[in-house]
């Protein structure tokens, strides 16, 4: 490694280095892997640590080797980027200021009393609260995240309160491995209990005896869901009963109470088949009973109605998913009859049950919709939206007995809104629209537009843009296009306060539905994963170069943004068209997909086989060698990059990113810029809290304005 940025990283709060310091040169000690008959060397296998060598430290020379790299890396950045400290100061300020610091929740209702969650100006962390039958009524803090928080650099917590409401269980996690402790509250006398369950996913299901949950342990190295326990309060959990452990390690499991707390469901699911259990919430120590056993290809989801259990599921060759019901008495698949048939154009996505309604999620021509079906009357309707392009929801809805729907809406220029929709009335009220301080905002000056970019196989891929009004269409415009593409995750376009530092500065911001979400339904998703992969890659390369023929920009001024798999996504695209980008933000980057996949201790891995196949399987090998972007990097010129990482992520872990910087560093042909930011103390998600990671994103804002040559 470069001796500068070594001895930079290591005097970090004295660091006067400045733009003409060389970047870290990581060492190389080749490693070879053969597979298949070939034969591929890896020359930065050596970054991965194990987990045990993180949590050691610097105990041995191999992690001072990745402590000393990824330090010099983070040095390196902060001198590139050392003009633009005070920028990134401003816009963090600016983003922060357009925030409601002393926020609140809009109320929900839950056995007799109203929850609340609510922030304080100045605070990180949300405190939750709730008050008895009536909104004037006292008080209640049940969980004050801020607290709890205090001396972690991480902290990220969830609760569930026992169907009485006097006993509350809480999750945390102060890592940011998503591996969850469950501790539990009195909430009549305030006592946090001296008991707690470690290595869980946080989730748990309250039985009716309100002394009984359910819960789910991961495996502590794969992290994956695999057992479901059963423990009762007071007792010590050495006692606790394993109720259901998956042996399959394609499979995650997950336990869950019913809307209406009758039931206590386990469910088991791949990315293509799912199981699932169900027992009386009244009788914790019973067997739990199976719906209909597992099935390739078969996917169901489960809520119960009266005697019936409703079941959304793709039986049959229903690819964009029906909806079933069957008795509860005689659940399995030969007794279940159709409610709403199966239909090419629209996808099921979801349903919620009230006593005389059910509320559909449907998804058609790539936009959501809500279908109101009134069961005592026999007629239905859909909710009417105004927008060409935005997001709607069936919300926080946990009363059965209402006519009331909760549903939350956005657009790229309508800030968050939360509604109650009267069913029978078709009234609706807006209870909270977010509010964006500042003085400065006005939807009425931002344009909101829909295309459809044509593929290179002629499938159309829809393309939402949002920009500040006033814009020419002469190729000029910086454009900042975000994509993901990956496990039938559908991007919806949302409202983002914070995206108004862009919009202002004169960028457009878009986004591409491209395969491998689910945004235009189920054969999207089909289409862009497996042997399709690539699809998902070329879309993307398809509707960038639809926005410059389109003249909203150029190559000089086009820019692309991806986390995760969505970094997986910037990856292939810069080694397929590296040309065709000023710049990259890569976010936890998914880029070493064959060591990934070969690896079946790395968390999530064997979960993954039915999304980007087996490499133990040649077909599957080779169609992944020929995409993973760390194994195609080349000899050519890439644009201006910045690659985000966190050291404690489980999901894609820090030597993923660490090791393409290291290799697109070796073989890079260009002077352009190349940075590596390694947040030493978070995960997957990034910093917790709510303003910290604003400090993020104003990173990244000042490495594309600084790109531009935009200084304020």
């Amino acid at each position: 490694m470069a001796a500068a940025a070594v001895a930079c990283s290591e005097k970090k709060d004295d660091c006067n280095c400045n733009v003409d310091m060389k970047p870290p040169v990581a060492k190389k000690i080749p490693q070879e892997f053969t597979e298949h008959g070939n034969k591929r060397i890896d020359n930065y296998f050596w970054m991965r640590l194990s987990d045990d060598q993180k949590e050691a430290g610097s105990a041995d020379q191999q992690t001072q080797d990745v402590l000393d790299y990824l330090n010099a890396e983070n040095a390196y950045t902060e001198a590139m980027m050392k003009h633009t400290e005070t920028f990134q100061k401003n816009l963090f300020e600016e983003m922060k200021g357009r925030i409601k610091e002393d926020d609140e929740s809009v109320p929900y209702k839950l056995n007799g009393y109203y929850y609340i969650t609510r922030y304080e100006k100045g605070k990180e962390y949300p405190i939750h609260t709730r008050k008895k039958e009536s909104l004037d009524a006292k008080e209640e803090i049940i969980l004050n995240v801020n607290e709890l928080a205090e001396g972690h650099a991480y902290y990220s917590a969830s609760f569930n309160v026992s169907p009485n409401s006097k006993m509350m269980s809480f999750s945390e996690d102060t890592v940011s491995r998503r591996q969850y402790t469950i501790r539990f509250k009195n909430l009549e006398t305030g006592e946090i209990l001296n008991e707690s369950i470690p290595n869980t996913v946080g989730a748990v299901a309250w039985a009716n005896d309100n002394k009984t949950i359910f819960y789910t342990k991961n495996d502590p190295v794969t992290l994956r869901a695999f057992q479901i326990y059963k423990h009762e309060i007071g007792k010590p959990v050495s006692e606790d009963k394993l109720i259901y452990e998956e042996k399959d390690d394609t499979f995650y499991t997950y336990v869950y109470g019913t809307k209406s707390e009758r039931f206590i469901m386990i469910g088991s699911s791949s990315t293509m088949s799912s199981e699932v259990w169900f027992l009386d919430a009244n009788q914790p120590d019973g067997e739990f009973k199976l719906i209909q056993k597992r099935e390739k290809g078969l996917e169901y989801s489960v809520e119960d109605y009266e005697d019936k259990f409703y079941i959304v599921t793709n039986h049959n060759g229903a690819t964009n998913f029906k909806l079933v019901s069957t008795p509860i008495a005689k659940p399995s698949k030969e007794n279940w009859k159709d409610e709403i048939a199966h239909r090419i154009e629209t996808r099921l996505e979801g349903i919620d049950i009230f006593k005389d309604f059910l509320v559909v999620e449907e998804r058609t021509n790539g936009l959501n919709h809500l279908r109101i079906i009134n069961k005592k009357e026999n007629n239905e309707h859909y909710l009417k939206l105004d927008e060409e392009a935005y997001s709607i929801y069936s919300s926080t809805n946990l009363e059965y007995n209402t006519n009331i729907l909760r549903y939350g809406y956005a657009s790229l220029t309508t800030p968050n809104s939360t509604f109650d929709y009267n069913m029978a009335t078709k009234e609706r009220v807006l209870l909270k629209e977010q509010q964006v301080l500042g003085g400065k905002f006005d939807k009425n000056n931002y344009e909101a537009k829909r295309y459809f970019a044509k593929a290179q196989d002629g499938t159309m891929v829809p393309i939402s843009l949002v920009y500040k009004k006033g814009i020419k269409l002469d190729g000029t415009n910086p454009t900042l296009l975000y994509g993901y593409g990956s496990y039938g995750a559908s991007m919806d376009v949302y409202f983002s306060s914070v995206r108004l530092s862009l919009l202002d500065r004169g960028f457009v911001f878009a986004i591409a539905h491209i395969r491998g979400g689910e945004d235009m339904g189920r054969q999207w998703y089909e289409d862009g994963k497996l042997l399709k992969k690539k699809n998902t890659f070329t879309d993307f390369i398809d509707c960038a170069e639809f926005l410059i023929e389109k003249k909203y920009t150029s190559t000089k001024h086009l820019y692309a943004q991806g986390g995760s798999a969505g970094g997986l996504l910037m990856g292939a695209v810069v080694n397929m068209r590296p040309e065709l980008w000023n710049g990259i933000v890569a976010q936890v980057p998914f880029v070493d997909v064959i060591n990934t996949m070969l690896d079946e201790t790395i968390p999530l891995t064997t979960g993954e086989f039915d999304e980007w196949g087996d490499p133990k399987e040649k077909e599957y090998y080779d169609y992944m060698l020929s995409y993973s972007p760390y194994d195609n990097v080349k000899a050519q010129n890439y644009p201006n990059m910045l690659v985000t990482t966190g050291y404690w992520d489980s999901q894609v872990q820090y030597w993923e990113p660490a090791k393409w910087v290291a290799k697109l560093r070796e073989l890079k042909t260009d002077n352009n810029k190349l940075l590596m930011k390694c947040n030493m103390e978070v995960g997957h998600g990034g910093a917790s809290g709510r303003f910290e990671s604003l400090k993020e994103v104003a990173l990244e804002y000042a490495f594309l304005f600084d790109l531009e040559g935009i200084k304020e």
